[in-house]
């Protein structure tokens, strides 16, 4: 088994943890802090650049409503979905107030092209825009940290304002910064514990009552297709032939990976079924430290399991402005039926974690491109095309990703963005069953988890109390786990209101810098509040029971070239997958699905989850580091597995 580490960083090193899972491996703890290097401006010659203007939909309570109707069974508007233009026409800002829009920004000195739905694409001189929006925009210089090389990028110092004859229609100004944003939720394999080397001894890994064909971090898309019971659908002939799948990436990938891991099982594919559209002109080459591995799997399990299905990789630049403008393009070309993301962020902490000029992390651009991006997953439903974006890999602290552990901050609850999102199916993760046994300095270490259970590193606990370590923290092994808990930012809708195993936002959950005096509080997320909670559904998702894939390293993280490297997981798998299953549940139903969530939780209502051939299972073992796994709903472990066979003989015909 390859040994090779991800994104390594200083505070991965210090926890003794290298390159084990994305919760601890991107930026060091404390981060660094950006460097105000003055007016862009004056550094850069006043150059040309293009920002994006996001426009309101008219009456979003009114979409959001309809969304959720489109997929309800047995609602006289189940799978009516709608067109573009009809979307445009019902919902959209009108004709008269978007070349409002274009005749003032193109009066004040800017090319104004619309782009999407939602989306002007405004281009101007910096000082033009600076003066249009009522802003500063700075050049900011980033240490290195890690193996993290120091970068430069461009931030506005104050939120831009809008021009007040059209604020009103407007949500937000993206791109005044080109910051890289979002992380991959990819985890690996521990190399080490406590700083203590360990190594694998055995793994025997136990299906739903069979044996996989593989060995924990041995899997493929084959094992996930017997576990989730998906090969009667494949028995039946049912490859999602006709469907097309859409990857949402911030990083450039080698096709040919995926081509060679499809082979690698036997798949017959078509040789030309992978596109590229590049938005924002792309993310460039491929890379380890961009997040190429993620694209890779992305494509390599949602086209494995569904390998008569057609796919489109949008791929755009890792900045807030590249998200939203890659999500509008995919949604407004209505072409694919489904489509996933495994990049995210900590909810709350987008430009905070560059350390940048923006301290209240819900101003500025951060709120700009949550609400932006909302919008364009509100059209997609409409358009009946499924979203799912993994849940994290932080457990319920997805801040410790980026901040680490005690180490100049505190660690509230917090989940992981655009998983969080109401419009879309939050991904989360699992720990398959199986007995693992470890080597260490100390000796043989066995772990048996007896059922599937909520992915939560606390069940390695036995390997740090192995190597004398009592504090987890020190141990490394928090907070790695399912991504799960309740949003800061959206509200609870009706998919979920009212369902046993929901919970209200925790109470006194503070982000605290505690290195500085006074101390200061940046974000204190809402109490007792009634939000969003995720994840929704769940498959396996951790490293030590996870998956092979293959990938092609620029030599950063792996050695350069096509390898073949084991010990992958994450909620980035399940993402894809779940993608992967909509085609194939799209094609038997014979169309369109839409907002998945809207069948699945009103199964769960109906008695969906027991029963002889439930469409879900439980998850009620384990817990993501907060919150525990029950029976029924629970933020740790969602709605539970999906059974991908039971699932479609509901939705296919959806009646019930």
């Amino acid at each position: 088994m390859r040994t090779s580490v991800v994104k390594c960083s200083v505070a991965a090193a210090a926890l003794g943890l290298l390159g084990a899972s994305s919760c601890l491996a991107y930026t060091p703890a404390p981060p660094p802090k950006a460097v105000d290097m003055g007016p862009f401006t004056q550094s850069a010659g006043n150059p040309t650049i293009t920002v994006t203007v996001a426009m309101k939909l008219q009456n979003l309570d009114a979409a959001e409503a309809l969304m959720q109707r489109l997929a309800t069974p047995g609602d006289p508007l189940e799978g009516k979905f709608l067109t573009l233009a009809q979307v445009q026409e019902q919902f959209g800002p009108t004709p008269a107030e978007v070349q409002k829009m274009i005749s003032m920004l193109s009066a004040g000195g800017a090319t104004v092209q619309r782009t999407s739905t939602t989306t002007l694409s405004v281009t101007a001189p910096a000082a033009t825009l600076e003066k249009m929006f009522q802003t500063s925009i700075h050049k900011f210089a980033m240490p290195a940290s890690g193996k993290t090389p120091a970068y430069t990028f461009r931030a506005a110092t104050s939120t831009a304002v809008v021009p007040a004859a059209i604020s009103s229609g407007v949500q937000g100004v993206l791109g005044f910064s080109d910051a890289p944003v979002y992380h991959t939720n990819l985890s690996r394999m521990a190399d080490t514990v406590g700083g203590a080397a360990v190594e694998r001894t055995s793994a025997a890994p136990q299906g739903k009552g069979t044996t996989l064909a593989s060995k924990f971090g041995d899997l493929t898309v084959l094992d996930f297709n017997g576990l989730y019971d998906v090969n009667p659908l494949l028995d039946e002939g049912i490859t999602g032939a006709g469907r097309t799948i859409g990857i949402v990436t911030l990083a450039s990938f080698t096709p040919d990976d995926a081509f060679v891991y499809w082979k690698s099982l036997g798949l017959k594919v078509n040789p030309n079924r992978i596109s590229i559209v590049n938005v924002d002109g792309g993310p460039g080459a491929p890379s380890d430290n961009s997040g190429s591995d993620e694209t890779t799997i992305d494509v390599e399990q949602s086209g494995g399991i569904a390998p008569g299905a057609n796919i489109i990789v949008y791929q755009a630049p890792n900045t807030n402005q590249g998200f939203v403008d890659v999500f509008a393009k995919a949604v407004d070309d209505n072409i694919v039926d489904t489509m996933s993301t495994s990049f995210g962020q900590a909810e709350a902490f987008n430009d905070l974690a560059l350390g940048g000029p923006v301290t209240d992390p819900f101003n500025g651009e951060m709120v700009s491109s949550l609400q932006a991006m909302h919008q364009e997953f509100v059209i997609a439903a409409l358009l009946g095309q499924s979203l799912s974006a993994a849940a994290g890999d932080c457990g319920a602290f997805d801040t410790v990703g980026v901040f680490g552990v005690g180490e100049g901050f505190t660690d509230p609850l917090v989940v992981d963005y655009p998983g969080s999102d109401s419009a879309l199916t939050s991904a989360g993760g699992t720990t398959l069953p199986g007995m693992q046994s470890f080597s260490t300095p100390s000796g043989t270490v066995t772990v048996n988890n007896r059922v599937e259970r909520v992915w939560g590193w606390d069940y390695l606990e036995p390997l740090c109390q192995a190597e004398g370590i009592t504090n987890l923290f020190t141990c490394g092994i928090f907070s790695v786990g399912t991504g799960g808990g309740v949003s800061s930012f959206f509200p609870i809708t009706a998919i979920q209101a009212g369902l046993r195993g929901i919970e209200l936002s925790p109470p006194g959950q503070a982000f605290i810098e505690t290195n500085v005096t006074p101390q200061q509080v940046i974000f204190t997320a809402p109490a007792n509040a009634a939000n969003r909670n995720v994840p929704d559904v769940e498959f396996n998702a951790d490293p030590e029971t996870g998956y092979m894939v293959i990938y092609t390293s620029d030599g950063t993280d792996f050695a350069k070239g096509q390898d073949t490297i084991m010990g992958f997981g994450g909620t980035s798998f399940v993402g894809p997958q779940l993608d992967g299953v909509t085609a194939l549940l799209s094609e038997k139903a014979r169309r369109r699905l839409g907002l998945l969530t809207v069948p699945l939780y009103a199964l769960e209502r109906l008695g969906f989850s027991h029963g002889r051939e439930p469409v879900l299972h439980p998850i009620s073992s384990g817990d993501n580091w907060f919150f525990q796994g029950h029976h029924g709903y629970s933020p740790a472990g969602g709605l539970g597995t999906l059974d991908v066979f039971n699932f479609s003989r509901v939705l296919a015909p959806s009646r019930f």
